[in-house]
């Protein structure tokens, strides 16, 4: 009995080492866990491995900024500005062979051409006056000014720009590719020498204009009457002109509200100082708000002048009665906008055309009475 009693407690006790045991051994596993768990980060760190890149995610950086680059050089190109180069349609559509079988094609390729050569003056032009554009409150945001298009980026687009323009109308003609090259020449003249030459930077812009309209006429074969040079030159002196006098006005008024020097002649209208992130071309300052309103007065002058002989002359020869009636969307146009430029529009001809209800509708107007005059007669 003594020896059953003697092994029963031992089997008790066996039990109960055993149960201690799996105690001490849970115990010592959850404070292991639990010594898991408050480690240091550092420690969980080193032993963590980095995660796999994102597939493509490189090449979709890049790809992303290829896009910002071709869209800041597009804005660089000034697209707003392709509107002159529509001048191109003057010569052809004024002697009437514009829907005869080969001239559309060819003054499209003109357009496109003139497009081409225009974007790379303008991009040479960035390139040469970045750092005075970058202190000035408006052209500063421009692309290259603003360091969105880079200059080993800006550089070559010109020369592509240029080579391409003058290779389409070389595929025209010779006389158009002689054209073309002393546009570019006039234009790179302009922004090295003749913008700090008062008078002449305003009769080498205006020259711009005239170069355009006469490629029309040559890329087709068209011969220019003298009226429609002079009306040509003249109304882009207008043009001009006013821009010119648009820059001045607002010039003067920042300096009288700013109290520069500036304003002791703004009776004058001359500003006499050019103060630090102002544009820096010299021949603006060199003109004054009365003799800017005597060059529109002329060019107008002259301009409505010729185009009201060129109509009285195809009216003399019996060729269309709605020639005469076109003189008076021509007048009105001129007078809208010579009252917008007085009122401090003007720096930008491009953006009153395409938004000015009165010029549009007057600009249209005169279209349909001289398609009508052209293409139908009276």
């Amino acid at each position: 009995m003594i020896a059953a009693r003697s092994w029963e407690w031992g089997g008790h006790f066996d039990q109960h080492v055993a149960t201690l045991d799996t105690t001490a051994m849970t115990s010592s596993m959850s404070i292991g866990n639990h010594a898991d768990a408050v480690a240091p980060p550092s420690s969980r760190r080193e032993e963590a491995q980095p995660a796999a890149p994102w597939p493509g995610a490189k090449q979709r950086v890049a790809a992303h900024g290829m896009r910002l680059r071709a869209l800041a050089l597009l804005r660089a190109a000034r697209p707003r500005q392709w509107s002159k180069n529509l001048l191109v349609v003057a010569a052809p559509g004024a002697a009437g062979v514009l829907l005869h079988r080969e001239v559309p094609g060819r003054v499209g390729l003109t357009f496109i051409a003139f497009c081409l050569l225009a974007s790379s003056t303008y991009l040479f032009n960035d390139l040469r006056d970045r750092a005075e554009d970058a202190l000035h409150p408006r052209k500063r945001l421009r692309p290259i000014a603003s360091g969105e298009l880079p200059i080993t980026q800006a550089l070559p687009a010109a020369v592509l720009f240029a080579a391409a323009g003058l290779a389409l109308t070389a595929y025209i003609g010779v006389s158009l590719l002689a054209l073309a090259a002393g546009y570019l020449a006039l234009t790179a003249s302009y922004t090295l020498v003749w913008r700090h030459v008062a008078v002449a930077d305003i009769a080498v812009v205006a020259s711009g204009f005239v170069i355009r309209a006469l490629a029309g006429g040559v890329a087709t074969g068209v011969s220019l009457s003298r009226w429609f040079v002079i009306v040509t030159s003249f109304g882009a002196l207008f043009l001009v002109a006013g821009k010119r006098y648009a820059e001045l006005t607002r010039a003067l008024a920042e300096r009288e509200q700013t109290g520069e020097d500036g304003v002791a002649h703004a009776q004058e209208g001359r500003p006499r100082l050019i103060r630090e992130g102002e544009s820096m071309r010299n021949a603006l300052y060199s003109y004054t708000v009365p003799y800017l309103r005597f060059v529109m007065i002329l060019a107008a002058s002259v301009a409505v002048g010729a185009y009201c002989l060129w109509a009285f002359q195809y009216r003399a020869h019996g060729t269309g009665a709605l020639y005469d009636l076109t003189i008076l969307p021509f007048v009105l146009w001129l007078l809208r906008y010579a009252l917008l430029l007085d009122s401090g529009a003007g720096e930008a001809p491009e953006d009153l055309l395409l938004t000015d209800p009165f010029l549009l509708v007057s600009a249209v107007v005169w279209v349909g009475l001289f398609a009508g005059s052209v293409y139908v007669g009276g």
